[in-house]
């Protein structure tokens, strides 16, 4: 994301002076014969006192009627790095070397085409934001998870219309493995946008996340702060596949059927969803009440016992977890209130070899996953999470 830096020499002309002056004035110094040089030099963006600069835009340089020999960029923290074009033409700075709310000065020297040497010397302010927005990125830096896990990337102001949203929205992109990722931004809300590809991510690949927001306004006032770049890994492709007619729960890595596990799902009344869904959470032990999911406590159906090896499928209560009172019924019936139940040793193993992204797609029940309960995106087609994204509404 960071631009490429070339170090740009300070270089002293023979006996040419670089003297101070207002705003694009020229300061020139020909020959005992006081023949003038015809070279110029501007500089874009075209300094002005009531427009300061934003600091995301490249800095440039061009001659016309001659070649530049020296530039200097001084800011506060030193000079900014750029390089002379090979013919001498112009000069560059990458974008994103310039400060917020900070002065420059800017010292080139050229020559025409007989030799005749010239200097231009400037200045020049960049923009001061009244407020600026910051972005945190989840998964994290150097974390790894399953294939099914979207990245969600939270502001620190509400940005309620789509201009504003669209603004930042341009920030982003995601690599895989260096290839742009096909896929979709969707808001969640004012603060939030989540991103999924259009498939699962593959195993054992690096996501990078990237926001170049510095020096991009936003809205008036508000700017993005600072550039963001995030590096995470997806680990083996780890794919459930629950049927629940046949009541088996089959575990695929990276494409291979790895365990078959005999398991029960939700009774009717009860039933379990069928859809895709993703391992939110894991808990070597969890205390389920049945009151949480509005059983009353007097109801015949509530409940309230300690599980082990639970993992959330979805935030209305659905989990992965052992149930050691109905292995008599599992691989042959559906007894649970929608949880998906495996003996003490399954349910060990299948804890252990899973992780917080992976992917268990279920089959068998009239009951559909929802959207957005919990992590379920994949339910949703592409073109309609898509339609949630501002760039679309914009």
């Amino acid at each position: 994301m960071g631009a490429t830096r070339w170090a740009v020499p300070i270089v002293v002309v023979g006996a040419l002076a670089l003297t101070g002056c207002s705003t694009g004035q020229l300061s020139v110094h020909a020959g005992a014969d006081e023949t003038t040089s015809v070279a110029q030099i501007s500089l874009e963006p075209t300094p002005s006192t009531d427009q300061p600069v934003a600091p995301s835009l490249p800095l440039t340089l061009a001659a016309a009627q001659g070649r530049l020999t020296n530039v200097v960029v001084q800011g506060p923290n030193g000079p900014i790095p750029g390089e002379i074009s090979a013919d001498g033409t112009s000069w560059k700075a990458p974008a994103g070397q310039l400060d917020y709310a900070s002065d420059y000065s800017v010292k080139a020297s050229a020559v025409d085409h007989s030799g005749l040497p010239m200097t231009y010397t400037t200045s020049f302010a960049t923009v001061k934001p009244s407020e600026f927005l910051t972005a945190d990125v989840f998964p994290s830096q150097d974390s790894v998870y399953g294939v099914g896990m979207p990245i969600t990337v939270t502001v620190n102001h509400r940005l309620k219309t789509d201009k504003t949203r669209a603004a930042f929205e341009k920030t982003l992109d995601i690599l895989v493995d260096g290839t742009a990722a096909d896929g979709a931004w969707n808001w969640i809300n004012d603060n939030t946008v989540m991103f999924r590809p259009k498939d699962f991510w593959p195993g054992n690949a690096t996501i990078t996340v990237g926001s170049n927001a510095k020096g991009v306004q936003i809205t008036k006032g508000l700017w993005g702060q600072d550039d963001t770049k995030v590096t995470f890994r997806t680990g083996d492709a780890n794919i459930s596949y629950v049927d629940m007619k046949t009541h088996q729960l089959r575990f695929t890595r990276n494409g291979q059927t790895i365990r078959v596990i005999p398991i029960t799902t939700g009774k009717p009344g009860f039933d379990t969803r069928s859809g895709v869904k993703v391992i939110e959470n894991k808990e070597r032990t969890r205390l389920m009440d049945a009151s949480t999911g509005g059983t009353n406590k007097t109801d015949p159906e509530y409940y309230r016992l300690t599980v082990e090896y639970a993992m959330r499928l979805t935030d209305s209560g659905e989990f992965l977890h052992a149930a050691p009172w109905s292995v008599g019924a599992q691989g042959h019936a559906n007894v649970s209130h929608g949880c998906t139940g495996m003996s003490i040793g399954n349910a060990a193993w299948l804890y252990h070899n899973s992780k917080i992204g992976d992917v268990v797609v279920y089959t068998g029940s009239n009951r559909p996953m929802e959207g957005f309960n919990g992590i379920g995106m994949w339910n949703i087609s592409l073109h309609r999470w898509a339609e949630g994204s501002a760039l679309t509404s914009a």
